[in-house]
């Protein structure tokens, strides 16, 4: 009797040791932003970070999200014609402010694009040096995640942002540049690119290291 009560107790002792480890090993991996709540490790939030970035530096967003004191356009990203500049507030400057030529939707008619609350973003925001070249993945996420840059978002307001924003779903429907073909769309779909933002603010927004 004192042998199976010894024999039930060694065992309890054994699974008690192993559930305390694997809790001790788990937290540590929680604490390393190895995972998530959500199970999502870092490799699955860089290769989702890697997806977005091929959107942010594409022609239709990188236009908007210049390093210089105005827009660009096309998709070799040439200076804005008639001399716009950036203004204050990235709208353009009295007399020449970009709700003057670019209105609620596109006109095809004329060929240019249009939008709700058409405007440069924030040189915070900028997704390009001032050699016109896009900046480095690891840049461009430090940037986006920084509350001090991005109007206080966080991960879910990012991804509120990419799946609501009227601007960015321009970007999948440009309209037609004056000569009447069509504007080159991004690299992916609108919903594989707010998927791929899910998963990276699921993953705790990583970053690739690097300049």
């Amino acid at each position: 009797m004192l042998a199976t009560r010894s024999s039930v107790l060694r065992s309890f002792l054994l699974t008690f040791v192993v559930l305390a480890s694997w809790l001790v090993v788990s937290s540590v991996k929680i604490a390393n932003g190895k995972t998530t709540a959500t199970g999502a490790m870092p490799p699955d939030g860089l290769a989702a970070w890697a997806t977005v970035y091929s959107v942010l530096t594409f022609p239709r967003c990188i236009n908007c999200h210049t390093a210089t004191n105005y827009p660009q356009q096309g998709d070799d990203r040439h200076r804005h014609f008639a001399n716009v500049i950036r203004g204050p507030e990235g709208k353009g400057v009295a007399g020449l402010n970009c709700a003057s030529c670019h209105q609620e939707k596109n006109s095809d008619a004329t060929g240019v694009p249009g939008g709700h609350n058409w405007h440069l973003a924030p040189l915070s925001m900028r997704w390009q040096d001032l050699n016109d070249q896009p900046l480095s993945s690891a840049a461009v996420c430090r940037a986006l995640i920084d509350r001090t840059k991005n109007n206080g978002l966080d991960g879910p307001g990012l991804l509120k942002h990419h799946e609501e924003e009227p601007l960015v779903h321009w970007a999948w429907d440009p309209g037609r540049r004056p000569d009447g073909t069509t504007r080159s769309l991004p690299p992916l779909t609108h919903a594989q690119f707010v998927d791929a933002t899910r998963r990276w603010v699921a993953a705790g927004t990583p970053c690739p290291k690097g300049p």
